[in-house]
């Protein structure tokens, strides 16, 4: 008995080994696995950052020396060394400010309504979803919706108010999705206090939900506004302008932006105009990064508070 009762012990002791074993030889597999699949992610992002850096040196050593006062006061010239954005730039401005008035009230009111007041049936969750969609379609189909709306039926032209309606399009889906988030993001304990105050749901929205979520609201908008900025296939399909030696003077009136003086330069066969092209992608990345810090230094603030 006492025999028997040492060997099945001695034979369970063996299994447990065998068994422990084999689990931490899954788990050092486990391991390796996970440290390869790290390496490969940051070889893969650091390559990105590195070719990134290379393009952005190219284009600064092309383009630096350009970037000057005479440079960003002077209209577009068949002669490369006066030639200027001032045109582009101040169309780009033209083009924000009524993109901006578009679709930031529109957007943020239809995050509302689809968070606060929108009953949670199919109807609503189809239109989510298509929301979400629609901010994956390519640039160039909202140009194309832009040409055929805008342009054409309403008679708008190649006009101010044309192209900041087509990029109101292109980035609505970006600021709903982004206001959807952050209302959603806001405890609903403070609904809830608020109701059980005697507030109303406008007066909950309004006084606890929407200022709780203004940061990332505010993120949203900046990040959708320096989409719009980047943008050129949309202004091409409206019919923007790719010479202007004026000034837009009204929202109807035709106009041409950054992207478009760009590419218009980079079209052309002189090597002197690239570097133009180069010094007008200088300009407009710096004012994508400034809204890009602000949107971060939102973000920032309004996660202290």
């Amino acid at each position: 008995m006492g025999h028997a009762a040492l060997s099945g012990g001695i034979r369970v002791i063996h299994s447990d080994t065998l068994r422990s074993k084999k689990v931490n030889d899954r788990l050092q597999k486990r391991r390796f696995r996970s440290r390869l699949f790290e390496r490969i992610c940051a070889g893969v992002t650091g390559l990105a950052v590195l070719i990134l850096a290379l393009l952005l040196y190219d284009v600064f050593v092309d383009g630096y020396r350009w970037v000057d006062a005479q440079f960003l006061n002077s209209f577009p010239s068949r002669f490369p060394e006066k030639a200027g954005i001032k045109s582009a730039l101040v169309g780009t401005i033209w083009l924000v400010a009524f993109t901006a008035l578009i679709a930031i009230p529109t957007g943020v009111l239809a995050a509302i309504y689809l968070e606060e007041y929108a009953p949670q049936n199919r109807l609503t969750h189809f239109i989510e979803i298509n929301i979400a969609n629609l901010a994956g379609v390519p640039s160039i189909v909202f140009g194309i919706l832009g040409l055929a709306i805008f342009v054409r039926f309403f008679g708008l032209g190649r006009s101010v108010i044309a192209g900041a309606l087509t990029m109101s399009l292109l980035i609505l889906p970006v600021i709903i999705i982004a206001a959807k988030e952050a209302i959603r993001s806001v405890p609903n304990s403070l609904r809830l206090a608020a109701f059980a105050l005697g507030a109303t749901r406008w007066q909950v929205v309004r006084a606890h939900v929407l200022p709780s979520a203004l940061p990332g609201i505010l993120t949203g908008i900046i990040l959708a506004l320096s989409r719009a900025i980047g943008e050129t296939a949309p202004l091409i399909m409206i019919g923007a302008l790719t010479f202007v030696a004026f000034l837009p003077e009204s929202p109807m009136d035709e106009f041409t932006a950054l992207p478009i003086q760009i590419f218009n330069w980079t079209a052309r066969p002189q090597e002197t105009f690239h570097e133009l092209a180069a010094g007008g992608i200088i300009v407009l990345l710096t004012v994508l990064l400034l809204m890009n810090a602000v949107a971060v230094y939102i973000r920032y603030r309004g996660s202290r508070k």
